[in-house]
């Protein structure tokens, strides 16, 4: 029998965007979007007081992602991430490398979508016509 660790990369994670979303494209035109989140737990210690406890992490997105990111998303916005751990290497202009763990985004889910909806009809209001349409009868 062999025992294996299985290949599991998953997280769930929900948080409010702490900047507006930086959109990109890569040279063969891929779209990109990089943004921080803050994802807040309350607890409480042992003498019962309510502390809260922030985790920051960076996500990025791919794609449609990305560009559904970059149209719908800002500073503030509530979001409820899947997707998996990725690390990679990032280098600054001294040459120095650092590594960087972050959430790759499959799916993200605008909890406050109904008020960007709102918004986006708030600034573009339909024209209402000035008189009620008319019917004619065929005679």
């Amino acid at each position: 029998m062999d025992l294996r660790m299985p290949d599991l990369n998953l997280i769930l994670l929900a948080g409010n965007l702490t900047n507006d979303p930086k959109y990109s494209e890569t040279k063969n035109g891929t779209p990109v979007v990089n943004f921080y989140m803050a994802s807040n737990k309350r607890f409480k210690d042992r003498a019962g007081v309510i502390k809260e406890d922030v985790c920051f992490v960076g996500v990025v997105a791919w794609d449609n992602l990305a560009i559904s990111c970059r149209d719908n998303l800002q500073k503030g916005s509530s979001v409820l991430i899947t997707g998996e751990l990725q690390s990679r290497k990032l280098f600054s202009e001294d040459g120095l490398g650092r590594n960087v763990v972050e959430i790759k985004a499959k799916k993200i889910q605008f909890l406050d979508a109904h008020r960007v909806m709102m918004d986006s009809l708030n600034e573009s209001p339909a024209e209402v016509p000035n008189e009620e349409p008319r019917l004619e009868r065929k005679t």
